[in-house]
């Protein structure tokens, strides 16, 4: 009689539990049955593909406690997942140095910059103007700024203007403070005076002419500045610029 009723019994709880069990997995099934998810893939290239933007962009640098250096730009990107890591600087760049009392001292400018920062190496594009801390000029289209080998150079036009003088020619080398530098194929070193003129020569005189001092002349003929480069696409899908650095 115990007997029967304890099997009775068990046999009434195991019967409620699976009925329970399997009310659950009914309700899992259809809670999961119903929650679809649509998966998206993103592509992602990392060699074209910021990882970071930001504009209005002021960064500035100290040395021993001191501000020497600020640079700015009206948009930054930066790249640092592509195989070379780079920064990008789509709408120019402006940076100024400073003496201890804070006063300017040199300036770099250029319409487009990259900054590869394994390789310490930046190039700048079109419109590129330097002054140096001995107050010369230079101009040009295109100009690589080696931080390791610590040298400046470019194979475009390039223009520097001293105190007395202007020189033009074609490829160009320079210690990193461009205060040592040569021309390759010189076109003229002319007076300031004469700074028009020769500047108006520069699309006829040969890349390997002798240097030639051009005569004054009446009429005042307007400056000619270096061609631009045609400057790469801005944010997502550009090709970083080939790197064709001059050796």
């Amino acid at each position: 009689m115990i007997k029967n009723r304890f099997l009775c019994k068990t046999n009434e709880q195991g019967i409620t539990t699976i009925l329970v069990v399997v009310v659950m997995l009914l309700l899992f099934t259809a809670s999961c049955g119903g929650d679809k998810k649509e998966v998206v893939e993103v592509a992602f290239d990392p060699e074209t593909t910021y990882t970071l933007r930001t504009t209005d962009y002021t960064t500035q640098f100290s040395d021993s406690g001191i501000t020497r250096y600020r640079a700015s730009a009206k948009e930054f990107l930066k790249f640092d997942k592509a195989k070379e890591p780079f920064s990008y600087f789509p709408e120019g760049i402006y940076v100024e140095k400073f003496d201890t009392l804070f006063h300017i001292e040199a300036s770099l400018q250029a319409d487009t910059a990259y900054n590869y920062e394994k390789k310490g190496l930046w190039k700048l594009i079109g419109n590129v103007k330097v002054e140096n801390l001995e107050g010369k000029k230079f101009e040009t289209s295109l100009l690589f700024w080696d931080q390791k080998a610590e040298k400046v150079y470019s194979d475009k036009y390039i223009r520097i203007q001293e105190d007395d003088k202007i020189i033009t020619g074609i490829g160009f080398e320079s210690n990193q403070n461009m205060t040592q530098y040569k021309i390759f194929n010189s076109q003229g070193v002319f007076p300031v005076s004469e700074s028009a003129v020769a500047d108006s020569t520069q699309t006829t005189a040969p890349a390997d002419s002798a240097p030639v001092v051009v005569n004054p002349v009446p009429a005042v003929v307007p400056r000619q500045e270096p061609a631009q480069m045609e400057r790469p696409a801005p944010r997502q899908g550009l090709v970083p610029a080939e790197m064709d650095r001059t050796k």
